[in-house]
């Protein structure tokens, strides 16, 4: 098929260079959601922030910063990939909500209220009792809410995310998961917590990422577009679009400090295993963001028409962004 309006991928983790940059822009992405804390402070969170800076200093024919639909729209014209970025964790706020909007000031446009953990605001998805939103939860997602900055619920567990669905006055994100009836990892989710996530008019970004993949790293694209397809059919594809999870190129010690942070003494190895401890190999047909052309073409394969093939690719996510990345008294 013709190259789609848009492509938009709403989580990446890479060990970024040129030749990521170059890639992307080979791949025709137009815009990329990058997490700049999985568990950092706020001033760690902005030296990640200074650093992503430098980078566009360096290539800024190539990436440029975004912080509305429009910025997405001028790197479409320009030929350039758009840079969102957002936390995998709620960190960065520490225990000062007025650090939500100055997140906001900072351009960060997503932020996830729990990072597999149990976080002052709700319960990841590896604890084994799950309490819901807390106290200070309730009070950073009505602030989020007015700032603009997107509850996302990715690591997070059910009750809680089910709750951040009903309790966000604006439309929440899970930017990067698969349905969990098509594969039971921890991090996928389940068609209750999808249709709810559907019927608020929130949006979910499917993971490219081994963990979350039935099968695993020997996943095919027909399998992949196969999901895609049966999960159109109880969430609509409005609510629908990409959330690769890709980590291309980063060293085994980036997972171990992801899993572990500074938490714990002991070695946790997530959804890995003591054998399998490190980064898992990418299915063949997305080894890089120049894949996503092949996941389009296997999209048409399956029965969608063209038109819900741009819609997935990245007019979906675009439409997202155009509603809730402006502060709520704008809407």
């Amino acid at each position: 098929m013709k190259e789609p309006l848009f492509l938009v991928d709403s989580l990446q983790y890479n060990n970024w260079s040129e030749d990521i940059f170059r890639q992307m822009r080979e791949g025709g992405v137009t815009a990329v959601h990058v997490t700049v804390c999985y568990h950092e402070d706020f001033r760690e969170t902005v030296e990640n922030i200074i650093k992503w800076n430098g980078y566009f200093e360096r290539f800024p024919e190539m990436i440029m910063p975004a912080k509305n639909a429009e910025d997405i729209r001028v790197a479409k014209r320009d030929g350039r990939t758009a840079i969102i970025f957002g936390c995998q964790n709620c960190s960065p706020i520490e225990d000062d909500i007025g650090l939500v909007e100055v997140l906001h000031q900072l351009g960060i446009r997503f932020m996830q209220l729990s990072y597999n953990n149990q976080s002052l605001l709700a319960t990841g998805c590896y604890e084994s009792d799950d309490p819901g939103i807390t106290r200070m939860g309730k009070q950073v997602i009505r602030e989020m809410n007015r700032v603009g900055l997107v509850v996302d619920m990715s690591h997070s567990a059910e009750r809680s995310t089910l709750e951040a669905i009903e309790l966000s006055k604006r439309p929440i994100a899970i930017t990067h998961a698969n349905p969990s009836t098509w594969h039971p990892a921890l991090r996928n989710k389940s068609e209750k917590v999808l249709k709810a996530l559907a019927e608020s008019g929130g949006m979910l970004g499917f993971s490219l990422y081994p963990h979350h993949l039935k099968d695993s790293s020997d996943c095919t694209l027909e399998s992949f577009c196969e999901m895609i397809a049966s999960t159109a059919e109880f969430m609509g594809v409005q609510h629908l679009g990409f959330g690769s999870d890709l980590c291309q190129d980063q060293p085994n010690s980036v997972v171990e400090w992801m899993r572990n942070g500074s938490w714990t003494r002991e070695t946790d190895f997530g959804e890995g295993s003591k054998n399998a401890a490190g980064f898992p190999e990418q299915p063949e047909w997305f080894r890089d963001n120049r894949g996503f052309s092949k996941i389009l073409d296997g999209l048409c394969r399956v029965g969608f028409s063209e038109e819900e093939v741009r819609r997935i690719a990245g007019l979906n996510w675009l439409s997202f962004i155009e509603r809730s990345f402006g502060e709520e008294s704008c809407l």
